[in-house]
């Protein structure tokens, strides 16, 4: 137990049982020269929110990932702060893949779109050719629009391919969306992708895991145009 919390119960211990502050530091083991002591740490409520808040979207994203976002958006506070936030709020990844129903308790709505380019949606697709090669095909839809944007084929496709293929969008189309929807595939929860979204603008839309219907237009052009 953390001192904070060592000094919180033997506060309590005194003022709803009537005991002394010898005796209450007594049965919870807690130094009495300890208990007035009055932490100067400043309030924190303001970035712990944001921090879950992160964690809430970027379910697979650790403390790390989490500490150069807070960075991008102005914050200064130091990786310790975060990370001390981070653990005291139960945030720990504990395996590859996290619970489903933790990330759906948690999802927002999306807004209700007006024109192209404001949200595309992306995935990939695997199949498998004549002789037994297998390939991947990364497919772009705009979903407003429910145009297919793009579709990349190759044998390999890692998330470098798919900064790639978007760089050629940009330049192709002299555009990028506002947000892209993708999935928690590990070509989208990259370094590579993020740097990328986070120098031109865009926000990266992550869908539940295991909850393709939360990515409904891609799934759609998958099963109309290649399937």
């Amino acid at each position: 137990m953390r001192p904070v919390q060592q000094r919180k119960l033997a506060s309590s211990l005194i003022e709803n049982y009537r005991v002394s502050a010898r005796r209450a530091c007594s049965v919870i083991q807690f130094r009495r020269s300890s208990l007035p002591f009055k932490s100067r740490r400043r309030d924190d409520s303001v970035i712990r929110k944001r921090i879950k808040e992160i964690a809430q979207v970027r379910v697979r994203y650790g403390y790390q990932r989490i500490y150069v976002l807070l960075r991008r958006e102005g914050w200064r506070d130091n990786h310790k702060r975060v990370y001390r936030v981070y653990c005291e709020e139960g945030l720990h990844l504990r395996s590859k893949r996290p619970r489903r129903n933790r990330a759906a308790a948690h999802r927002m709505e999306r807004p209700q779109l007006s024109s192209i380019h404001q949200c595309w949606s992306m995935d990939f697709v695997a199949d498998q050719l004549f002789d037994g090669r297998k390939i991947r095909a990364l497919t772009i839809v705009d979903n407003y629009s429910r145009q297919c944007i793009a579709i990349n084929v190759g044998q390999s496709l890692k998330a470098e391919d798919v900064v790639a293929v978007m760089n050629h969008l940009k330049i192709v189309d002299l555009t990028v969306p506002q947000r892209i929807q993708v999935d928690n595939g590990s070509e989208f929860i990259s370094k590579a992708l993020d740097l990328w979204a986070y120098d031109n603008g865009v926000t990266l839309d992550f869908s539940r895991p295991g909850k393709p219907t939360d990515n409904p237009f891609i799934e759609s052009l998958v099963v109309a145009e290649l399937c």
